[in-house]
């Protein structure tokens, strides 16, 4: 039988004693550590934790009291924080547009229950993957999109995810430009991926472009989406080796590997609360 987790993320200015404070607050309510990370960034004087524990007998946690208990101690250190359930799986709402591996990849992960998150519904602009995301027994959103009617489309987004409850939004090739309004609504609650190792290679046709200049590697970088077009806070990174023997269309099977490869760890690490904002930059507990 699985025990109950709990895990509490936690950012503030760095001082001495924040780990022994914590493990001392965890162990005089009779809870174990079983996971433990910290980083202390010189460059800001910002400390940051993740702690994942359990109660000693095994049983489950009264989270709101825990909260409670803990929130002196967070306000005396005056620490940005979160305490999560390791059981609840984040409601996740996934966008698409008409290329579908990702999409493909996510939902078979979810499905075989190796991603802990629980997808609540697919939007898109195309209606091409519908019968895809119907099969696996998820609801679909036909949001069609155009110059004019963008505003209208993204309050539909937005109503979308108050109606599903989704903690976070993933954007599986969504090739849409997101406006200043919705990336302010979705701030470090959405993810997406680029078909590109950032920063190069930007725009249309990226690996016929790495082609044409004879790269011998390839990458995606998955990322969180803000107003600035593909320089959101970095996630996760990957690359493939490639040579001047492989066609375009081989650089385009290759890369969408990496890209479902690359999206599915960026998910994992945010369901499980393993991400914590650093400014423009992030601290990623792997």
């Amino acid at each position: 039988m699985t025990l109950p987790h709990y895990v509490i993320v936690l950012r503030c200015r760095e001082r001495k004693g924040i780990v022994a404070a914590v493990s001392a607050f965890l162990l005089d309510r009779d809870l174990t550590i079983t996971e433990s990370s910290q980083y202390s960034d010189p460059s800001t004087d910002t400390f940051f934790m993740r702690v994942v524990f359990r109660h000693e007998g095994g049983s489950a946690i009264d989270a709101g009291a825990l909260h409670a208990a803990f929130t002196p101690l967070a306000d005396e250190l005056r620490m940005d924080w979160e305490l999560h359930d390791r059981s609840v799986k984040p409601r996740v709402l996934i966008a698409v547009s008409r290329f579908g591996h990702c999409l493909h990849d996510l939902v078979h992960r979810w499905r075989a229950g190796i991603l802990p998150i629980d997808i609540v519904g697919v939007f898109s602009n195309h209606d091409d993957m519908r019968s895809f995301v119907e099969w696996n027994g998820l609801p679909y959103h036909y949001l069609p999109v155009t110059k004019e009617t963008k505003d209208a489309q993204e309050l539909q987004v937005i109503d979308l995810i108050g109606e599903t409850a989704a903690d976070f939004v993933v954007l599986a090739r969504y090739m849409q430009i997101l406006s200043p309004r919705l990336c302010d609504a979705l701030s470090w609650k959405c993810i997406n991926i680029h078909h590109s190792f950032l920063p190069s290679f930007k725009g249309a046709k990226p690996y016929h472009q790495a082609h044409a200049r004879g790269v011998k590697m390839i990458g995606a970088t998955a990322h969180f989406v803000t107003t600035d077009l593909d320089e959101g806070p970095i996630i996760a990174q990957d690359t493939r080796h490639v040579s001047h023997a492989m066609t375009p269309e081989q650089f385009v099977a290759l890369g969408q590997e990496v890209e479902c490869a690359v999206l599915a760890r960026a998910v994992g690490w945010q369901a499980d609360h393993r991400i914590i904002s650093n400014g423009g930059k992030t601290v990623v507990f792997a």
